[in-house]
């Protein structure tokens, strides 16, 4: 969905052909007075013509989200990747519509349940001139495991793998350790780094500049923490050459921020536009907006594992007897509590969809029989009170204050809506870096979370599997939920190198998931860009901003 206006390039300037102004010497403007010989005239005239920019060929990004580091492997953040991917890349690609599509391997097959080979592209080279191989590959997809201090994401992508083997320079084979029909969309994750300079490199390394040498399609120049990467054209990378020669890419978390740099011309382009900003983009002739259904889901992790979880309590601020999260029905009466609609409309204006699926439309495994529940408070009290909890009782619910699109103003509407049903709420809302430090604590109960993925059989490995660290189950599932038969189905869907079978059973496995309230949908974010009305950028469901897709218009 593309909205905004797309201008007639105007210029202000005085020496454009004009028969109605007078020139120094008192005649007319024309071509006569410049006494320049007409061909070097119309090269002038050209350059007058192109936008500033486009001559420099310099983009300036403003990214939304913090980067902690530049190590591809480190943290599986989208932010972290937004940055690194312009450096390195991966075995599979995906397109706008996050369809696979080949990246540094050229093609794949399964050639038995537990044995896949990829065919490595010829004449790839990484930013040091050396050539990029299979070693490379099979060196990159086992370095996630073996990172010092990781805050971990990236070992669920390589859990199933037994083996990764060189079988020649341009041909990797994988051996799983069980039947593994998502390899291909997991390694997509994985970004390969050269094996020569990282073998001994740690993210303080990558961070200086020293260990980020990829074969993507741009070169490293300076990164100033908290503020940008700059960045250059790989002129020997494999696909299109890139339109820019420079890539600066602004860290800009605060929305008015970010917005007001675009205003000024400080800025060619931002993502996750405020919402608050969009009508007033979108009438300005300088600027375009593009859009589209992102892949990400806005929900809430409720604990289902400890008999006292923190931050709930009676109303006299003592703890519980038993942990309500554990019931159904109060995980109904939440769901009934919050109107979905009232905070797509209203707190999102308009960029949102209410949720009740694990994955948005259009994603593998989605299911669209299921539908979001109507908001109904009254049904919410009767439910608490069916639960033993007919005065409700209080909770803390925590989240980031500059990750997703108004997250705090989320958090404060949930709140609102739960107490009006009898749930008093309280909001903790906080940086991103902070909010994670929190829950890698166990200190938070009731929290919001936002996750895209490919397909819905490997968000609920993530965001729903009983946590199981030697497969790589459950690494996000703060709730620590626990539902066999949802588990029994996602393995089997994982399992699948079928594709129509193993999303027929992703689906039932999500359907379960969201029958039982495993984690409280709210919402699929629309995502946003702006930018100057002299560029393209084809909107991704993935929410990735990659300056080699911008063109000139």
């Amino acid at each position: 969905m593309i909205t905004g206006t797309t201008p007639t390039l105007t210029l202000p300037l005085k020496g454009r052909e004009s028969r109605g102004t007078p020139s120094p010497s008192g005649g007319r403007w024309g071509w006569g007075w410049f006494k320049t010989p007409p061909l070097l005239c119309a090269a002038v005239v050209a350059c007058l013509l192109t936008p500033p920019s486009i001559l420099a060929a310099e983009l300036r990004i403003g990214l939304s989200g913090e980067v902690t580091s530049l190590d591809p492997q480190l943290l599986a953040s989208q932010p972290n990747l937004t940055v690194a991917r312009h450096a390195f890349e991966s075995l599979t690609d995906v397109d706008a519509q996050t369809r696979l599509i080949p990246g540094l391997a050229e093609s794949w097959r399964a050639i038995d349940a537990t044995t896949w080979e990829f065919k490595l592209r010829r004449g790839v080279k990484f930013h040091d001139g050396s050539d990029f191989s299979a070693e490379d590959a099979a060196f990159s997809l086992q370095r996630p495991l073996s990172i010092k201090g990781s805050p971990g994401g990236f070992a669920a992508f390589v859990r199933a793998i037994a083996s990764a083997t060189a079988v020649d320079t341009h041909t990797l084979r994988i051996k799983t350790k069980y039947p593994y029909g998502a390899l291909p969309e997991d390694i997509n994750s994985i970004l390969i780094v050269s094996r020569k300079i990282a073998l001994n490199a740690g993210p303080e390394d990558f961070d200086a500049g020293r260990a980020m040498v990829g074969t993507g399609p741009y070169k490293f120049v300076r990164y100033q923490r908290g503020d940008r990467l700059e960045l250059a054209r790989n002129d020997q990378w494999w696909g299109k050459a890139a339109a820019w020669d420079k890539v600066t890419l602004r860290v800009i978390p605060a929305d008015p921020s970010r917005t007001a740099a675009l205003l000024s011309g400080e800025l060619d382009v931002i993502e996750h536009v405020p919402s608050a900003d969009i009508k007033k983009l979108n009438i300005n002739n300088n600027l375009r907006i593009i859009q589209t259904t992102s892949w990400r889901t806005i929900l809430l992790h409720l604990d289902q594992y400890r008999a006292q979880p923190p931050g709930i309590t009676d109303a006299n601020g003592k703890p519980l007897g038993k942990n309500p999260f554990l019931d159904l029905r109060v995980r109904q009466a939440i769901s009934k509590a919050i109107n979905r609609a009232a905070i797509a409309e209203r707190v999102m204006e308009g960029l949102a969809v209410p949720a009740n699926n694990i994955v948005s439309p259009g994603v593998f495994g989605h299911n669209a029989a299921l539908k979001a529940d109507a908001y109904d408070v009254e049904g919410a009290k009767k439910l608490l009170a069916a639960a033993g909890y007919p005065n409700g009782f209080h909770v803390t619910l925590a989240g980031p204050n500059n990750r997703y699109i108004n997250d705090e103003q989320i958090l404060q509407t949930v709140a609102q809506l739960l107490t009006r049903a009898g749930i008093t709420t309280r909001v903790e809302a906080m940086p991103m870096s902070a909010f994670l430090g929190r829950v890698r604590k166990e200190e938070t109960a009731f929290a919001l979370l936002g996750w895209g993925s490919f397909a819905a059989d490997l968000a609920l490995r993530s965001l729903v599997a009983a946590p199981n660290p030697e497969k790589g189950y459950g690494a996000w599932n703060w709730g620590r939920y626990a539902n066999p038969k949802v588990d029994a189905l996602m393995e089997q869907a994982l399992g699948s190198v079928d594709r129509a079978r193993r999303e027929a059973l992703a689906r039932e496995a999500n359907t379960l998931a969201m029958n039982d309230l495993a984690f409280i949908p709210l919402h699929h974010q629309v995502v946003s860009w702006a930018m100057r009305a002299g560029l393209n950028y084809t909107p991704r469901t993935d929410e990735f901003t990659f300056a080699h897709h911008f063109t000139p218009r």
